[in-house]
């Protein structure tokens, strides 16, 4: 990160209590020193408007778009005119992002490598990643002037959004308990690929909340009436 100009860097639930002092490259402590630490990967992208997940596909299928490396210029430039804020998500060492991580991402980044052995190391994957987006989105003078753009919302509010609607899908009886794991994951997948904007999501949002306060009405309404 530090040879590539970035510095916000969020881990998720560190297994060691001293990870920050553990012993980095030369001239980038502070980098693990001001790391902001959440306990989940949905308040670490909380404030995030555009969530790029890696991983590879050779035991995996995908749920989202998948994008390889040299494609993901254009899509980061877009977010950046637009003001947005991009999170780029790494698993561990050992079993990389889990389904369940992949379905807080809008898409799956792949680095393209050869047939025969398509895992990397975790660290080079990072370096990678961010030698390509240094070298070709990062750069202002690369990126035509672009018009202005709708921001969209951030992860969190989606999030929010996906709280209520899971609730009145509960309320409407639509959900039952045996699919109610299945049918929050496939949620939390739809609301990020329809990319909804702050404005669109504040509309749903309320539509949701009226329906959930008509729907948790409706039983005293029927016990009033007889």
């Amino acid at each position: 990160m530090a040879n590539f100009g970035l510095h916000r860097l969020a881990v998720v639930a560190p297994f060691a209590s001293t990870w920050r002092e553990a012993r980095s490259a030369i001239g980038a402590p502070e980098l693990l020193q001001h790391a902001q630490e959440s306990a989940t990967l949905a308040e670490a992208l909380a404030d995030c408007t555009l969530v790029l997940g890696t991983g590879t596909l050779t035991y995996r299928k995908a749920e989202q778009p998948v994008v390889i490396l040299p494609l993901l210029t254009s899509l980061v430039s877009q977010e950046l005119a637009r003001g947005g804020r991009i999170a780029l998500v790494f698993g561990s060492e050992k079993h990389g992002l889990t389904r369940e991580d992949l379905s807080y991402c809008h898409v799956l980044v792949e680095i393209p490598t050869d047939p025969r052995q398509p895992s990397m190391n975790l660290g080079q994957a990072v370096a990678v990643c961010l030698y390509e987006l240094a070298a070709h989105a990062f750069t202002a003078e690369e990126r035509p002037p672009q018009p202005a753009l709708t921001r969209v919302s951030a992860s969190g509010r989606l999030d929010l959004l996906a709280g209520v609607v899971e609730e009145t899908m509960h309320a409407a009886g639509y959900s039952p308990k045996t699919m109610q794991a299945a049918n929050r994951h496939d949620l939390r997948l739809l609301l990020r690929r329809l990319m909804l904007s702050e404005h669109d999501t504040r509309r749903i949002l309320g539509l949701f909340r009226r329906i959930l306060w008509r729907l948790k009405r409706a039983p005293a309404r029927d016990k009033e009436t007889g």
